[in-house]
């Protein structure tokens, strides 16, 4: 009977638990559009992910210590972006900006994410015309480039403990 009540609980919480939703209403998001589509323009959209990495990119599994982490980092992060493009001789604005930004339509690995305001972090390079990085930031999941060849893997909380069960 036990058994049976905790499988039924478990089929309960995996139809209420709605990813999209989750990650469309209650997410962070973050994005980083370049300039342009110039390969310089890209290279150096690329080059702030990464610079920026080790103060947006956190495994936190609390919305308000990642929005802390961002809202704390924001001078950091522009300090960052300010020296690499000194660093690389790269004459151009930028635009640090967290709050409620828009974000278009986005589809990836067969979820579409709506268009809309969100909560996040962008980065704006010059015109901002050019192709972007989004990633969610919480909770954490990133979007990989299609040409990413390893197979992904999803784990469900939920299912963990269900395993863990039986």
């Amino acid at each position: 009977m036990k058994k049976l009540l905790i499988i039924i609980l478990f089929v309960i919480g995996v139809i209420l638990f709605n990813v999209e939703n989750y990650s469309n209403n209650d997410a962070i998001r973050f994005r980083v559009i370049s300039n342009s589509n110039s390969s310089k323009d890209i290279l150096m959209k690329e080059m702030v992910v990464n610079k920026i990495s080790k103060y947006v990119f956190n495994d936190y599994n609390d919305k308000d210590v990642t929005r802390k982490n961002i809202i704390n980092n924001i001078s950091n992060i522009e300090e960052e972006i300010e020296r690499l493009f000194n660093n690389n001789n790269y004459n151009m604005n930028f635009d640090v900006n967290y709050g409620m930004n828009y974000f278009p339509v986005k589809k990836y690995n067969g979820i579409t994410y709506k268009e809309g305001e969100y909560e996040s972090l962008v980065v704006s390079i010059g015109e901002a015309k050019g192709n972007n990085y989004w990633c969610i930031l919480y909770p954490p999941l990133c979007m990989i480039d299609d040409n990413f060849d390893e197979e992904i893997k999803y784990d469900f909380k939920i299912l963990e403990i269900f395993k863990k069960l039986f």
